[in-house]
């Protein structure tokens, strides 16, 4: 079995060359090693599922009835916040990689990994919400791992992102607890 040879690091003066190449690219360095256009295509996919999932918690927010609802809606705008920061977030490391963030809201839903499902109920609503929040646990953990070691940057603000949704299922599933699901009758 072969042995991987280390990784080397660039003296000084070859780092201050390189950095001289091509400075329009700002922070997108020769070494860069992830597949930019596909890392530019996961970042704007991300954003569309921020954007919507902050859509769908502002809708909740806005629609919660019942006696609980008080609380519960202050966790959705609660949420809705977090999510649009998130999208911002996205947004900016998109410019950084010199691509440009896809807002356009034609495209939204068909770019988000999480759908857009409004609820009746309050549990209906948190239901959704927990569901989403699933959806884009799972689907941020592939990504971290695809990301791997070729762009730290964007791998760390998945990981950042992750653990913040993490949080909002863990939230979701103590309302569903503590609101108690709904009985189904015969």
């Amino acid at each position: 079995m072969a042995m991987q040879q280390p990784p080397t690091l660039s003296d000084v003066q070859t780092l201050r060359q390189r950095a001289r190449n091509h400075p329009e690219e700002g922070a997108l360095t020769e070494n860069y090693g992830g597949d930019r256009d596909t890392i530019l295509r996961i970042l704007n996919e991300a954003l569309a599922t921020e954007i919507v999932c902050s859509l769908r918690y502002r809708r909740h927010y806005y629609t919660a009835k019942g006696i609980a609802s008080s609380a519960v809606a202050a966790e959705f705008l609660e949420h809705a916040m977090q999510e649009d920061g998130h999208a911002g977030q996205f947004a900016e490391r998109i410019t950084q990689l010199g691509g440009e963030p896809d807002f356009s809201p034609d495209t939204l839903s068909a770019r988000s990994h999480a759908e857009y499902v409004e609820g009746k109920t309050l549990q209906d609503m948190i239901r959704e919400d927990l569901v989403a929040e699933r959806v884009a646990i799972e689907s941020y953990r592939e990504i971290i791992q695809y990301i791997g070691l070729t762009d730290p940057t964007t791998r760390r603000l998945f990981e950042e992102v992750l653990a913040v949704e993490e949080e909002h299922a863990d939230d979701l599933l103590s309302l569903i607890q503590q609101i108690g699901e709904p009985r189904k009758r015969n």
